[in-house]
């Protein structure tokens, strides 16, 4: 061909080119060292191919040979991760080419089609479908093509191969679908002499070179770049071959020529410019900037090489966009390689006139390479008219909107006509030339009237203008010009209207083409991803989008090839119009899908496939949208005649089959069967009647528009119906039938064509009474035909017969006078039975056979009016066996109610077996076969004479009997009821049905003594039917649970919102403040469990149904209190914020439950993992909200709550701090002594008093006042806290116990702040003599009290005589207050067990002996041991009895017992304390005589404490074994769960960022880091712990047998425990490091999570060291880990707070380094952040203010998520 040897003569230039390049660079007079290393790809030497037949000059062959890049596999480098991926796919495509190749071996085999005019429309349908399609595919196979020999083109260490793999897999699916459409194109064109052959042919010649292609660009084969460049050629010629058989060839060959000639330039362009780079290169003095030059021009000749390649490639598919794309894309590759080239040699040299040169020669190159895409922009664009019309119309019409706005001015308004009078010249000639050039002459007369009525107002406006420029200040000439401008306007617009609406069909024909393309393109996509999708419910979803687009597919390439064959038929115009709007719904939805589907489609490839083809499919349904409304606006108003001659072209098709039919010519169409089309017809029938009755609605009230749509769319209504009576008539066996069924059709068709006839005349002349009657009768007489149309299908007639038959037998109940009686009663009732029985059993036939075949239903319906003249009968004969004539009047009433519920049913059985989809239709049906056995049952119970219980259960039996069928088919709805709805009806249900079978079976044996034998079998019966309620009742548990119960929670959160909005709430029983505070806590517990959520998302999904039922009963509690809190707080718009963020909040956390659930279903799907984390992020924010709410109403109060929240976090803090001190491992970093930090802690807590001075006057005055108040005693406490933390560790860890005293004491002052601020928030704004206002002023007492003490401790820390006492006296007021807690009403949160109890009442004993030994020894040291010792064991006795008697299954009086024992207790032991002191004090016998006596005391309130512990056990109360025996292997087990959590660790890279500004931080690493070492530490911890226990058994410290082991079982209790919570904590932490590290937790989260293992290891020391020599080896080693464990965590919470600090500047941003592309980014992160800052404002100053105050004083772990 004229092209082929163009490309023969530009492949010769082009490897003259590439020789040159060789020899001229080698000619230098230097070895090319640069070059050889290079990779074989872009190597110079694999330019020239190996047929290189143009040798100018010479060259060593063996240096050719090395550099053509064929490596030697021996050599080749390992292959990298993402090129074994695409070795993966390759290795896939092949199979799927290959088994392309296998099937193009055979024709398609198509069933004998019949001649009549459907069948012809339907071949040439199919025709066009498969040629669309194939050229779609080819399309697509030349763009993957071309896409692939640009993405290869570089260093393979920068080729993108997961793009190159998306590009294959592009090329392997379409081949696969492809390979299929030309089989069905081959067997429809067979009889076409040879062309399905040739067909066949081509196809196998492009499959062959698509396998050449894939062989060529395996990463490991290392082929010459040459290969690849042919095989694409290869590619594109099979392709253009391909679309040549089938005719769908580019036509414009001429066009193809020009695009050859033009990349020929471009290549002979690059040769030169290569030419000009040599010389540079031989001038440049610089080695290394001439190798530059050398490789900057071999990139220029190669990326030329691609732009041919690629140009050889699109060529024979230039129409398709994406072919158009990569040949744009190859261009720029030239374009980036020429500016490369020019910039080497810039700084090469500074030779002026080399430098000129080859400035030229880019230039050429650049204008050639413009003067390519232009001519390929211009092709793309050439489709539309050229707008001589456009241009000059466009000009008019902003011209004279100039003239409008520009009344007043004068001298504008006639500057702008003269523009005006030019523009309409110029439309006037195009439109004289256009008519004397047109054939038709019926054309050219319109042409010529429409320029005459432009010309004439043409005049018209130039008169008005002169007008206006002679009299400038006349009103009214310019009034005259301005009506003259736009009488223009119109004329312009009825003149340019056909050419207008010509560029706008024209436009919709490109966007439907593009649109169906690439619908095509997403379902080959869908398809093959569908392999390595792993999640079922997106790929069934996908899959049921892709059958609906497929579906519309075949009508949208009708209607566009349609209208371009007939481009003046406005019915073409408007089916195209129509089959766009109905494709653009469900193109959307499978765009959606396919989004949705991306994430879960696990191969690389295929999920970028699938995402390109989806967003390019979005593009083309977006241009679609627009050209189906712009075109239908132009061809609009025509619906009407168009829908007619639509109507009229179906009845002639009808007529045609009819004929067909008679001369027995008939076939079903391919895919056609009798029962779809019969199924079809049904459905469509009640389609065309609600159409019909819009339409006579619309023509009533004289609505053009909508008359016109509802025509639109009976026409297309009526096409389905003719396609099915046309299906139903070829499928049948019996000629009659097929003629009915056609000649009813065609009835239908002839009074459609009328009706829409009528309706259009009714348009006309709105209101005329006479139009109204005639469309009122036309209609009627349609929906009489389509009635009769439906009535043909089979076994219809069959229903109708029978519903005939009964309405005959019927006959029979309206005699006067009953026939005589035949039978005898005994007889009549048995016979009644039988045929009752019958007649339900032939009513579930009915209603099952609906749901069959027409004739499953024929038989059925027949059999049950045979059986009902049977029943009916019976019924009469037990009619004259009544006693009176009332009874009589009564039977016969009830056969009549049978009579008709029989007839509804078979009504209902017969809607139903014509349109199985209808709404609700099964329902009815069986709602009606419940009614016929109902009224069965009634006449039966009213006829029969039976023993007692008979009547009822064969009533029972036929009810059961109607019932059963229900459940063939589970999947139909039957009620309104939802899921978990349904699972509670069938559960009460069942319970029902358990009792009522027992009581029959037990009633049966007392009732009917006799019949013993049946007993059994009765009994039988009724376990059987136990055991299978049992099992019901099982499975609804299972199900119910393992739906994630999600449901149920919805809607308790649901209901829980719901109640919010009830009118007035209860009696408030509490003030704002109360309710604000239980909202704060169960806001923040939902935050909490939120967090918890994130982690387990990732880590043990199976948990999140707990958590989310947790949420779920935290968020009805708030619902709860915010209803009340609403209600109290003033002003009430406070109390209406609060009520919407809590429901904001319910929404939330419906979403988070729903996902949480959806999750448990498919654990993996990360998805939904995702889904879950943003949903939990967003509640995060709502819970903010809500507090920000709160606080809006109390900021005061607000701030004291969140205070004491604060307080809570340093309290616990201080407690593990006291741990590590007892464990003695609390030492200086550095030399420092107590002495430098006396004079700030003293300094400190003066501030401190002064802040309780505030906060005591601040209850009284405002909120801003009580908040400052509240805020700064936080701040001030958090100072004293790390300074006296400071102090004591200064004192080293040689004198623990002083250290203990010294923390005990500060946090005393912050327990009592505590309570300060408490009663602070309860006194705020009540009167002074409020109960309140007392409770405050004790508090601050308290505190006063303790800062005291505090002050008092410090001066006495480093005085060795007086510490003890003063310790002693420390203690003793803080059990006092102890004790004061312990005997309020509050109740404790939590309850414990009475084992823990005993434990801790234990420890009193230990403590009053160390008292008393203390009080003997008077020595200091032990006083102080004592001191400390004594807080702890009446601390821990007094919370855990109050915990243990709070239980809610201790009895009341046991609980008054422990609450009196433990006060008594406690003062007994206060007794003893303050004789210790005064034997301190004087230390005289007596005094020391009296120590014994309280110590008694004590021991017998332990004795009573511990024989309420017993009885609150129970009498199941069973010792435990001895757990001194299993505490090794405990610790062995914790320490191997910490390795296991480590190694997950281990495993653990941090999350890959995007590229971003800054890339120094890597906190995450920190993080990953501390984590790890905490790990190795605390699993060092617990394996000290085991050799320490060991250790103990050996000396003999701890008994291994039950006799001598009561204590150390307690002890060794406290260890297994406490290595058991240093086991869990730290699984807990590599979670929370795990979910932070991966970005779904919050750094929060982790901080806690590290302070839960500080405070675990602090236990676990404290319990080693109780038995422990403090010298021993284990001791040490213990000791050590401990410290590690300490320094780890510590360094842990360092990095963790530094990246939550650092959050809010770190947002990975992925800024587009395109250009292009970045803009756009800016431009629509500017829109939406302008769109949402405005709504945000007030929320965003609000959420700052909380958020600083949390970060302030929240304790870390309630802080909130701050991504």
């Amino acid at each position: 061909s004229h092209s082929g040897s163009c490309w023969d003569r530009h492949w010769a230039s082009y490897h003259s080119l590439s020789t040159i390049l060789q020899q001229q660079f080698n000619r230098v007079g230097r070895v090319e060292h640069g070059s050889v290393a290079l990779p074989g790809i872009i190597r110079s030497g694999s330019i020239g191919g190996p047929d290189n037949t143009f040798n100018m000059g010479t060259m060593p062959s063996a240096q050719q040979q090395i550099t053509t890049g064929q490596m030697h596999r021996g050599h080749m480098p390992p292959l990298s991760l993402a090129q074994q991926a695409l070795m993966g796919t390759i290795n896939t495509s092949m199979q799927a080419v290959q088994q392309a190749q296998a099937d193009l071996g055979e024709v398609d085999n198509l069933p004998p089609l019949g001649q009549d005019m459907a069948s012809r429309v339907w071949v040439q349908n199919k025709v066009d479908e498969s040629k669309h399609e194939i050229h779609s595919q080819v399309d697509a196979i030349t763009a993957g093509t071309a896409s692939v020999v640009n993405l290869t083109a570089g260093d393979p260490t920068d080729t993108d191969y997961t793009a190159v793999g998306c590009a294959i897999t592009t090329i392997s699916s379409n081949l696969t679908e492809m390979s299929r459409g030309v089989k069905l194109l081959a067997a429809l064109v067979e009889d076409q002499v040879g062309s399905g052959q040739n067909l066949m042919g081509a196809a196998r010649t492009l499959t062959g070179a698509v396998s050449d292609l894939l062989r060529s660009v395996e990463p490991a084969a290392g082929e010459p770049r040459q290969t690849v460049l042919t095989a694409a050629g290869s590619i594109g010629q099979a392709g253009g071959d391909l679309l040549h058989h089938m005719g769908e060839g580019e036509t414009d060959e001429r066009f193809q020529d020009i695009l050859m000639s033009l990349a020929k330039a471009v290549a002979n362009a690059a040769a030169m410019m290569v030419l000009k780079a040599k010389n540079v290169a031989q001038v440049a003095e610089d080695t290394v900037l001439q190798n530059r030059v050398i490789a900057a021009a071999t990139r220029c000749a190669l990326s030329t090489s691609q732009l041919v390649a690629c140009t050889k490639v699109v060529s024979p598919t230039i129409s398709s966009p994406v072919c158009q794309e990569q040949l744009v894309e190859a261009g720029k590759l030239v374009d980036r390689s020429v500016e490369s080239c020019v910039k080497a040699c810039l700084s090469a040299t500074d030779d002026s006139e080399h430098l000129k040169q080859v400035g030229a020669a880019a230039n050429t190159v650049s204008q050639a390479l413009s003067d390519l895409l232009q001519h390929v922009r211009h092709y793309a664009s050439c489709g539309e008219p050229i707008g001589r019309y456009d241009q000059a119309t466009d000009t008019i019409m902003t011209v004279t909107e100039s003239i409008f706005t520009s009344m007043g001015d004068a001298g504008e308004m006639v500057r702008q006509a003269r523009v005006l009078a030019q523009a309409t010249s110029d439309l006037v000639n195009a439109m004289r030339s256009d008519a004397e050039a047109e054939v038709d002459v019926d054309n050219s007369k319109k042409l010529l009237a429409a320029a005459k009525l432009l010309a004439d107002a043409t005049a018209r406006m130039v008169d008005a203008a002169k007008g206006a420029a002679a009299y400038p200040e006349n009103e009214d000439q310019q009034q005259r010009l301005r009506e003259a401008a736009e009488g223009l306007r119109v004329a312009t617009n009825a003149a340019a209207q056909n050419a207008i609406k010509k560029k706008l069909v024209n436009r919709l024909e490109i966007a439907a083409k593009q649109a169906a393309a690439a619908a095509t393109q997403t379902i080959a996509a869908a398809q093959n991803a569908a392999v390595s999708n792993k999640n079922t419910a997106s790929h069934q979803q996908l899959g049921h989008s892709c059958k609906a687009v497929a579906d519309h597919i075949p009508q949208l390439v009708q209607g566009m090839r349609s209208s371009q064959a007939q481009p003046e038929e406005l019915s073409a115009q408007l089916a195209l119009i129509m089959a766009s709007q109905s494709f653009l719904q469900p193109g959307s939805k499978m765009v959606t899908s396919a989004k949705s589907t991306v994430p879960t489609v696990t191969d690389q490839a295929a999920a970028m496939q699938l995402g390109q083809c989806a967003k390019n499919l979005a593009t083309c349904l977006a241009e679609l949208r627009t050209a189906t409304q712009k075109a239908h606006e132009a061809c609009g108003p025509l619906e009407i005649d168009s829908a007619l001659s639509a109507v009229q072209t179906l009845r002639s098709e009808l007529q045609d089959a009819r004929m067909a039919a008679h001369d027995g010519q008939l076939k079903p169409l391919p895919g056609e069967s009798l029962e779809k089309c019969a199924q079809d017809l049904g459905s469509t029938s009640k389609a065309v009647g609600s159409s019909m009755a819009q339409l006579l609605t619309c023509a009533a009230q004289g609505n053009e528009h909508f008359t016109g749509v509802a025509a639109r769319e009976t026409a297309q209504a009526l096409r389905t119906l003719a396609q099915a009576a046309r299906g139903v008539a070829a499928s049948t066996k019996e000629p009659q039938s097929a003629a009915a069924m056609l000649d009813s059709a065609q009835y239908v068709m002839e009074g459609s064509a009328m009706l829409i006839h009528e309706a259009h005349q009714a348009l006309v002349s709105p209101g005329d009474a006479e139009s109204q009657q005639r469309l009122a009768q036309v209609a009627k007489a349609v929906s009489h035909s389509l009635n009769n149309c439906v009535n043909c299908l089979p076994g219809q007639k069959d229903v109708d017969m029978a519903l005939r038959s009964i309405g005959e037998a019927s006959k029979k109940l309206l005699v006067d006078t009953l026939p005589p009686c035949s039978k005898s009663f005994q007889d009549a009732q048995s016979e009644l039975n039988h045929t009752a029985a019958e007649l339900n059993h032939s009513a579930g036939d009915v209603v099952h056979s609906s749901r069959g075949t027409s004739s499953q239903l024929a038989v059925a319906s027949g059999k049950f009016s045979e059986d009902f003249d049977e029943f009916l009968d019976a019924g009469i004969e037990m009619a004259g066996h009544t006693q009176s004539q009332e009874d009589q009047i009564t039977v016969i009433g009830n056969l009549k109610n049978i009579s008709m519920a029989s007839s509804k049913l078979l009504l209902a059985a017969k809607s139903l077996s014509v349109d199985p989809g209808a709404a609700n239709a099964k329902n009815l049906l069986a709602a009606a076969a419940r009614a016929v056995t109902e009224s069965i049952n009634q006449l039966i119970t009213l006829c029969t004479q039976q023993a007692p219980g008979q009547k009822e259960c064969d009533n029972a039996l036929r009810e059961l009997e109607a019932v059963r069928g229900l459940l063939d088919n589970p999947s139909e709805p039957v009620s309104e009821l939802s899921y978990f709805d349904c699972i509670e009806s069938v559960m009460e249900n069942s319970k029902v049905l358990g009792e009522s079978m027992a009581g029959i079976s037990q009633h049966c044996k007392t009732g009917n003594v006799p019949a013993a034998h049946t007993h059994d079998a009765i009994s039988e019966a009724a376990q059987l039917m136990k055991e299978a309620v049992d099992d019901i009742m099982v499975t609804l548990n299972e199900a119910a649970s393992e739906g994630g119960m999600v449901g149920g929670m919805v809607e308790a959160i649901a209901e829980a919102m719901g109640r919010l909005d009830e009118g007035t709430p209860p009696e408030p029983e509490g003030s704002f403040v109360d309710y604000q505070t239980t909202m704060v806590k169960y806001s923040k517990a939902i935050a909490i469990t939120t967090q918890e959520m994130m982690t387990k998302s990732v880590t043990c999904p199976e948990e999140l149904g707990g958590l989310a039922s947790q949420v779920t009963v935290d968020y009805s509690q708030l619902a709860h209190q915010g209803h009340m809190a609403a209600a109290t707080a003033e002003p009430k718009e406070v109390g209406f914020q609060i009520k919407t963020r809590v429901q904001e909040l319910g929404h939330g956390c419906i979403y988070l439950v729903q996902k949480a659930g959806a999750l448990q279903m498919s654990p993996t799907d990360s998805f939904s993992k995702r889904e879950l984390i943003e949903c939990a992020r967003a509640v995060t924010e709502k819970v903010a909200m809500v507090l920000s709410a709160l606080q809006a109403g109390n900021k005061g109060t607000q701030a004291c709550i969140t205070a004491a929240s604060a307080l809570s976090g340093i309290i616990a803090d201080l407690d593990t701090t006291i741990m590590f001190a007892s464990a003695g491992t609390l030492n200086p970093e550095n030399e420092e002594t107590f002495a430098d930090h006396r004079e700030s802690i003293l300094k400190t807590a003066k501030a401190l008093v002064e802040d309780t001075k505030l906060l005591v006057s601040g209850a009284a005055s405002s909120q801003d006042r009580l908040a400052q108040a509240a805020q700064s005693s936080v701040k001030t406490i958090t100072m004293l806290t790390d300074v006296v933390k400071l102090g004591a560790t200064s004192m080293g860890s040689d004198d623990p116990e002083t250290q203990v005293v010294l923390i005990n004491a500060v946090r005393d002052v912050a327990k009592a702040l505590a309570e300060l601020i408490s009663a602070t928030k309860c006194a705020s704004g009540k009167p002074a003599d409020d109960p309140s206002m007392y409770q405050l002023k004790s508090a601050a007492k308290v505190m006063v009290t303790n800062v005291t003490s505090l002050l008092k401790t410090v001066k006495a820390v480093e005085d060795e005589a007086t510490r003890g006492t003063r310790a002693l006296e420390a203690t003793i007021e803080c059990i006092k207050q102890e004790l004061t807690v312990f005997q309020s009403k509050d109740v404790p949160e939590k309850s414990t067990t009475p084992e823990e109890f005993m434990r801790m009442t234990k420890g009193i004993t230990m403590a009053t002996a160390k008292a008393v030994a203390a009080g003997n020894s008077a020595q200091q040291e032990h006083v102080i041991a004592t001191a400390n010792l004594s807080r702890k064991a009446i601390s821990d006795m007094l919370t855990t009895c109050k915990q243990a008697a709070c239980h809610p299954e201790v009895s009341e009086e046991v609980r008054n017992k422990a609450l009196l024992y433990g006060s008594e207790c406690t003062t007994g032991y206060i007794h003893l304390l303050e004789q210790v002191l005064l034997v301190l004090q004087k230390p005289t016998a007596d005094q020391r005589q009296q120590l014994a006596v309280h110590s008694k005391c004590v021991a017998g309130c332990v004795t009573e404490l511990i024989q309420t512990a017993e009885a609150m056990k129970g009498s199941e109360w069973v010792d435990p074994e001895d757990p001194t025996v299993i505490a090794e292997t405990e610790l062995l087990g914790a320490a191997a769960s910490i390795e296991a959590a480590a190694k997950k660790l281990e495993q653990l890279k941090p999350r890959a960022k995007p590229k971003q500004a800054d890339e120094t931080l890597d906190f995450e690493e920190q993080i990953l880091e501390a984590a790890k070492s905490i790990a190795a530490a605390t699993s060092a911890l617990v394996k000290s712990a085991s050799v320490a226990q060991r250790e103990l058994v050996a000396q003999g410290k701890v008994g291994s047998i039950l006799a001598n082991a009561v204590d150390d079982g307690q002890w060794s209790q406290g260890l297994v425990s406490a290595a058991r919570m240093v086991a869990a904590a730290t699984s807990n932490l590599c979670e929370a490091a795990n979910a932070s590290v991966q970005g779904h937790s919050s750094e929060e989260k982790l901080i806690s999570s590290a302070k839960q293992v500080a405070a675990s290891t602090a236990q676990l020391l404290v319990a080693c060291k109780v038995k422990a020599q403090p010298d021993s080896e284990a001791m040490r080693r213990l000791q050590a880990a401990g410290n590690a464990v300490k320094r780890a965590s510590d360094n842990l919470v360092k990095a963790a707070q530094k990246a939550a600090f650092h959050k809010a500047d770190d947002h990975s941003v992925v800024v587009k380094t395109k250009f292009v592309g970045g803009i756009a980014q800016i431009i629509a992160a500017q829109e939406e952040m302008l769109r949402k800052e405005r709504e945000l404002e007030e929320a965003r100053k609000k959420l700052a203010q909380i958020r600083q105050q949390q970060y302030k004083f929240l304790p870390t772990e309630l802080r909130e998520d701050q991504s």
